[in-house]
């Protein structure tokens, strides 16, 4: 039998990204995205903004591209896998549930504007899409067919 681990995420940076080096040289970046959406309640009342917090964290060129780009407020689409991490602290064990970023589209024009990358550049399966290629393609993201969505 065939299992999936697959989360897909389009939201909004809530902090500056935590950078940390490794012993070997190597990059990881921790941070996190609200996503939110309406709900109407039952009894007729008006709706009100439910949003969820979303703990994620990227290695290697991942972490560096989010370093380099990715700031409080960017608008990202994220695919990943979830992960979930244990230790122990005072004797109590400890859990933490994350998003292994595999894939990032960088969504926030305002700050592709600003970087330094010559327009379109891709990063591996980090793509930064700039305003031309939105308004070009009449879409958010040209990448994302309808075929794509599982519903």
């Amino acid at each position: 039998m065939r299992s999936v681990n697959k989360v897909i995420l389009l939201g909004n940076v809530g902090q500056e990204p935590k950078i940390i080096s490794t012993s070997t040289g190597g990059l990881i970046a921790n941070f996190s995205i609200a996503t939110s959406y309406s709900e109407k309640p039952r009894d007729g009342h008006e709706s009100h903004v439910i949003t969820e917090w979303h703990r994620l964290i990227a290695f290697g060129r991942t972490a560096e591209i989010i370093r380099d780009y990715v700031r409080k407020g960017a608008k990202l689409y994220v695919e990943g896998s979830l992960q979930t991490r244990s230790w122990d602290k005072d004797g109590e064990k400890r859990y933490s549930t994350e998003i292994v970023i595999r894939e990032m589209s960088l969504l926030s024009s305002s700050l592709l504007a600003s970087a330094a990358a010559p327009a379109g550049a891709a990063f591996g399966t980090v793509e930064a899409e700039t305003a031309a290629a939105r308004a070009n393609s009449g879409r958010v993201n040209p990448e994302i067919q309808d075929d794509d969505i599982p519903f």
